[in-house]
């Protein structure tokens, strides 16, 4: 991964995201940087986030500043550099940030059953597309959201695998960037097939965008621990713990009604978040094992 080129894709909210707060509070130099993965539009990301970092900022007493890098790959870039002090990961993305920058998962979104939430990957075409099975899938245009996406990459690429298909080679592929990318290039009938994960299709609802009879799911995945939310591990042990604290008790529906709706499609329903730990990824890990697949070439 090529460090300069990678921070120059990260995205900088305007000005300050903490909320006021009496001064020396902060135990740690301000501000605290907060960075999220672009796994929706930056359009969309940006104020649900900036009023996000704002909750943060207020319980942890410092002033938060967001960072919504352009690839999943400069997030991890950024707190391997100590330009993050938080982050929220895709699963994939915080076992290779876990593994090079020091991210130490402490919190995840909460799911109905009041324990960590979890989504689904799939693998779909379109009707008229000319495929009816996941076997005819190979040699055609295939649309990945992200190298380093969980739902956008490693597991549709298990998927094409298991079903005897290279998931490389097999396929003409095509890293939009983006779920929602993804999505667009699929119901634009860009693509022949592509990955579309169970909270693009929540989002994509909630902006009135998801037709249902527009998409032929052929491969669907088993449930996915969700993103991790995690601080990195060579911050004070206390501050730490006191994130910690706060990113694994966050109730959501302290923000605007706007920030809870995108939240819920793309997080949870609940609106709440939920204390995680590093092992909830083995799985992951286990599945980038079995691919093979060497996490630092992503």
């Amino acid at each position: 991964m090529k460090i300069s080129k990678l921070f120059a894709a990260i995205v900088i909210s305007a000005g300050f995201a903490g909320a006021a707060h009496a001064a020396g509070t902060c135990p740690i130099k301000e501000p605290v940087r907060f960075g999220v993965e672009p796994y929706e539009s930056s359009q969309r990301i940006i104020p649900v986030y900036t009023d996000l970092a704002k909750l943060i900022g207020k319980k942890l007493g410092c002033q938060v500043q967001l960072f919504v890098a352009t690839s999943y790959n400069a997030e991890i870039e950024a707190m391997r550099n100590k330009k993050l002090e938080i982050g929220e990961f895709g699963p994939l993305g915080y076992v290779l940030a876990h593994q090079v920058a020091k991210a130490e998962a402490v919190a995840t979104f909460i799911g109905e059953d009041n324990k960590p939430a979890t989504y689904t990957a799939s693998i779909v075409t379109w009707p008229g597309s000319g495929i009816a099975t996941i076997a005819q899938v190979k040699g055609q245009t295939f649309a990945y959201s992200d190298p380093a996406s969980t739902s956008g990459h490693l597991f549709p690429a298990y998927g094409l695998s298991k079903n005897g298909i290279d998931p490389d080679k097999g396929v003409k592929a095509v890293y939009a960037g983006s779920h929602t990318a993804s999505f667009e290039a699929l119901r634009n009938h860009k693509v022949a097939a592509g990955e579309l994960n169970s909270e693009e299709i929540s989002s994509a609802k909630l902006h009135n965008e998801y037709d249902e009879k527009a998409f032929v799911t052929l491969w669907k995945s088993d449930p996915i621990p969700n993103d991790p939310l995690a601080v990195r591990g060579d911050l004070p042990p206390a501050f730490k713990a006191k994130v910690a604290q706060v990113l694994s008790s966050l109730d959501f529906k302290e923000l605007p009604e706007a920030d809870q709706k995108f939240l819920a499609a793309n997080t949870t329903p609940q609106l709440k978040t939920i204390a995680q730990n590093d092992a909830a990824y083995n799985v992951i890990r286990a599945l980038v094992s079995t691919l093979k697949i060497d996490l630092t070439k992503l």
